[in-house]
């Protein structure tokens, strides 16, 4: 079994040395993912602006393996305030309800970015069998 990594331009990948998803046979996984683009922190003081900038970017991790939120096994939210877990619900729900994953959704005590209120993470299955083929 070959295994597959994406990095992108976060600068944190090079710092802590992790890529941004991996694959292993048919799952892919996509390692904790912040609201920033470019760089720079997105919808801060807004947690449902920050959940879909980060499973957005998430999402994006699972392209070049011709995968998108259809395929999304299990998804993971890290969230600094409970208060905030409506707005993030209600992001994730928007982004996945078509084709639900299992979820959890986890109050932690902070992030490096102290203005970071949500972190995501999720896995995925990509079909590996020969008769079947798949859009991209």
């Amino acid at each position: 079994m070959s295994i597959e990594r994406v990095r992108t331009d976060s600068p944190w990948e090079e710092t802590i040395g992790f890529a941004r998803a991996v694959a292993a046979g048919d799952r892919v996984l996509v390692a904790g993912t912040m609201p920033l683009v470019g760089g720079v922190l997105q919808g801060e003081g807004d947690p449902y602006v920050q959940t879909k900038v980060a499973f957005g970017n998430a999402l994006a991790a699972l392209k070049p393996f011709g995968l998108g939120a259809a395929d999304v096994l299990r998804t993971r939210m890290y969230l600094t305030h409970l208060r905030d877990a409506d707005a993030a619900a209600r992001a994730h729900r928007e982004l996945f309800e078509a084709a639900p994953p299992a979820t959890t959704l986890v109050v932690v005590s902070g992030f490096v970015d102290s203005r970071v209120l949500v972190e995501v993470e999720l896995e995925a299955f990509r079909d590996l069998s020969p008769e079947t083929e798949r859009e991209g």
